[in-house]
């Protein structure tokens, strides 16, 4: 039995690994395809997709091979073809080529603004594929975006639409989609019902403060209860939110120490990387991966 790994991301019982297959090239290309072409239609008023709607019939009414029986399955399709000649969508071959680049830079943490030395960059090299996350509060957008780059499922819980609205647009922009979900959510109020298990949990500083205490309290609660055991939890500062003060919330659980980073000039960084938490597993897994 392998003993336990020391950041314990890994949910399952000691000595097991998740196995779950990711996203072919084919099927993140056409969840690209769906997403932009979906946006476009979102963006049309009623009467331009009426008029796609007629171009498309009159396509299907002009084609060499005759009329067609004009279904609604078949206009559909018309209709997404023709707005991927409008937005001159790449071929499956191009697009590849275009998602490989974009995805290597997309895994590094100054790609979205977050420095090699925080807390979440720090947990990278021990995340799996497959691992499931929950991001809460705005001020952790970028970690958002690096963890589905990873190939994490997200589950983005954010306070106001705009901001909801902001990063499922960002998502898609940069072919993320393919394991996220977002909710608007009273924090402390309202939880969603999420897919278990969660393995690892990042927290915004700054949406912890603005919280009243009772419902910051409920949130925590709520976020510890579902995270597996040996699942981690970083707090993440947010402009002048130190995420050290909220420590104490976490009484049984065990704190995994950061490398402090040096400038250049040997002194110690500016701005504090956050925080990490680890959930202890129970006695008896604790004592079997250690024998």
């Amino acid at each position: 039995m392998l003993p336990a790994p020391p950041v314990g991301i890994r949910a399952e019982a000691a000595g097991t690994r998740r196995v779950r297959a990711l996203p072919s090239p084919k099927q993140r290309y056409e969840e690209y395809l769906l997403q932009r072409i979906e946006d476009y239609k979102n963006s049309l008023a009623r009467e331009e997709l009426l008029r796609l709607g007629n171009d498309a019939a009159a396509e299907l009414a002009n084609a060499p091979e005759g009329q067609y029986f004009l279904t609604e399955m078949l206009m559909l399709e018309t209709v997404d073809r023709l707005i991927m000649k409008r937005l001159r969508l790449p071929t499956l071959t191009k697009w590849r080529r275009k998602f490989a680049k974009l995805r290597e830079a997309q895994r590094e943490p100054t790609h979205w603004g977050i420095e090699r030395g925080s807390a979440i960059a720090a947990l990278l090299p021990r995340l799996e594929p497959g691992d499931h996350a929950i991001v809460v509060g705005a001020g952790a957008e970028g970690a958002a975006y690096l963890l589905a780059a990873h190939d994490l499922r997200v589950t983005c819980l954010i306070g106001d639409d705009p901001t909801c609205t902001r990063i499922e647009n960002r998502m898609a922009a940069e072919a993320l989609t393919g394991a996220f979900t977002a909710y608007v959510v009273m924090l402390g109020g309202w939880f969603p019902q999420l897919d278990l298990p969660v393995h690892l949990v990042v927290i915004d500083a700054e949406t912890l403060a603005a919280l009243p205490a009772p419902r910051r309290l409920d949130l925590m609660a709520r976020l510890q209860d579902i995270t597996t055991p040996g699942g981690v939890h970083a707090v993440l500062p947010h402009e002048n939110k130190a995420a050290e003060a909220w420590v104490s919330l976490y009484p049984d659980w065990e704190r995994i120490p950061l490398r402090v980073e040096s400038s250049r000039r040997g002194m110690r960084r500016g701005s504090a990387p956050g925080i990490l938490l680890s959930r202890p597993l129970p006695k008896e897994t604790a004592q079997a991966t250690s024998a």
